[in-house]
C-alpha cells in the first residue's frame, strides 16, 4: 500500500516540480501572482514564490492547530467546527504572528538546488528559454553577471503527468536507460553511499 501523499511527499504541502508547472502555466498556485505563460518568468522568480508559499502553508499549519488547540481547551464537551469568525481570526494570526517569524532558511531549499533541480526540467525538455532577458541586481555591481533569463513551459512539459512531474530525475534516468527499474537501483546507490554525518575520527 502506498502512504506518499500525492503532493510534495511527507515533509513538503506541495511539490516543487507540482509548484513550477502551475505556475508557469498561470494558474497563480498557493497565493503566488499569475503569470502569462507566453512571456515566461525569471527562475528566481519561481524559486521565490516557491519559497514565500512553503511559508504560507506553514504559518496556515501554525494557526490552524493552535486555534483548534484553543476550541478544544475551551469547549471540550461541545462538538463542533470553527466559526467564520474563528478563521477569519486564524488567517490574521497567519499574517500577525507566523509568517514574520519563520526562518528564511527553514524549508531548506536552497537556490542553488532550485537551479539543479530546474536544469533537469530543462535536460527533459519540460521548460525552455523565450529568449528574453532583463538586468539582474547582480549585474550592477559586477557587469559580467548573469541576466534574468526568462522560462516558460513547452508542450512536452504540459503533457507530462503528475507522476512524472512529482520526480523530474527519476523520470529523467528512466527515459534515458530506457527502464524505470534501472533508474531505481542507480538513485538506491547514490542514498547509500550517502554519508548524512561526518564519519567519526580516533
Amino acid at each position: 500500500m502506498d502512504l506518499r501523499p500525492n503532493r510534495g511527499g511527507f515533509l513538503r504541502p506541495f511539490g516543487c516540480g507540482w509548484f513550477i508547472r502551475e505556475f508557469l502555466l498561470g494558474n497563480a498556485p498557493e497565493g503566488a501572482p499569475a503569470i502569462d505563460p507566453d512571456v515566461g518568468t525569471p527562475q528566481a522568480d519561481i524559486f521565490r514564490y516557491y519559497k514565500q508559499a512553503l511559508f504560507r502553508k506553514y504559518a496556515e499549519d501554525w494557526a490552524f492547530d493552535e486555534a483548534l488547540a484553543e476550541v478544544k481547551a475551551r469547549e471540550k464537551k461541545l462538538n463542533r467546527k470553527l466559526t467564520g469568525d474563528e478563521e477569519a481570526e486564524i488567517f490574521e494570526r497567519v499574517e500577525r504572528r507566523y509568517l514574520g517569524r519563520i526562518p528564511y532558511k527553514l524549508t531548506s531549499c536552497r537556490f542553488h538546488s532550485f537551479v539543479v533541480y530546474f536544469s533537469n526540467l530543462q535536460r527533459l525538455g519540460w521548460v525552455e528559454f523565450t529568449g528574453r532577458e532583463e538586468p539582474s541586481q547582480f549585474q550592477d555591481h559586477y557587469s559580467i553577471g548573469p541576466p534574468r533569463k526568462y522560462f516558460h513551459l513547452t508542450r512536452k512539459g504540459m503533457e507530462a503527468g503528475d507522476a512524472a512531474w512529482s520526480n523530474p530525475l527519476f523520470t529523467l534516468y528512466s527515459e534515458r536507460w530506457g527502464g524505470d527499474e534501472r533508474a531505481r537501483e542507480y538513485l538506491r546507490g547514490i542514498r547509500r553511499n550517502h554519508r548524512y554525518v561526518k564519519p567519526r575520527t580516533h
